[in-house]
């Protein structure tokens, strides 16, 4: 049986997902999370076969929680189930630990191999995904970090310095440091500049 801790904000996308692996009858959900930082503790005090998670939620998320969880729980397999293009974070979310990536549209058949895949010490990536990690890395926006890409995402996304600086734990100092440096490393000179270069590179929620 393999034991899934699912971590999504939306209640009803968690519902619909306990009703997915409910069908199978090698799955349970045995853990269910609102936000990272449930996540992580509910990781820390349980032994689970895999994670499934959404790249956004409130507070601890994305490439971060990634992280942690491979820190606090190496053995523990990390499937990521997000709203955001394959070309967007995908090669991020791998590199960070993930076993694989799948986008919220797939269908649910899909989502249960990606499962019994991952959870078997496999990788999960669509050929989408596989092309963008060898075509991305050319991108100028490849050239930034984990941080400096989340920022980024952020500002293009219209949240102000001090917002970004709460959702993501930081100082609206430290953030504005990270702007610096994305248009610098990107050769933009002003917000407006690095909105329009999101969109045309496909770097918004959509």
């Amino acid at each position: 049986m393999i034991r899934v801790l699912l971590a999504d904000d939306h209640k009803l996308v968690r519902e619909g997902l306990k009703q997915i692996l409910a069908a199978a009858p090698d799955m349970e959900v045995a853990g269910e999370a609102a936000n990272g930082d449930e996540a992580l503790a509910l990781a820390k005090a349980n032994d689970y076969d895999l994670a499934l998670l959404d790249m956004s939620m409130p507070g601890l998320a994305g490439i971060d929680l990634i992280k942690r969880l491979k820190i606090e729980k190496p053995a523990l397999r990390l499937l990521v189930l997000s709203m955001h293009g394959e070309q967007q974070y995908a090669a991020r979310a791998l590199k960070a630990g993930a076993a694989g990536y799948l986008t919220k549209d797939s269908a649910a058949e899909q989502l249960l191999r990606a499962i019994r895949k991952v959870a078997a010490g496999g990788v999960h990536i669509s050929d989408v995904a596989a092309a963008s990690l060898v075509e991305g890395g050319g991108a100028p926006h490849a050239a930034l970090s984990d941080r400096e890409f989340e920022v980024l995402r952020m500002l293009a996304g219209g949240h102000g310095p001090t917002e970004i600086a709460e959702r993501l734990r930081l100082s609206v100092k430290t953030v504005s440091t990270h702007k610096a440096r994305i248009l610098q490393k990107l050769g933009l000179g002003s917000t407006a500049e690095l909105v329009r270069y999101a969109l045309e590179n496909g770097l918004l929620d959509g």
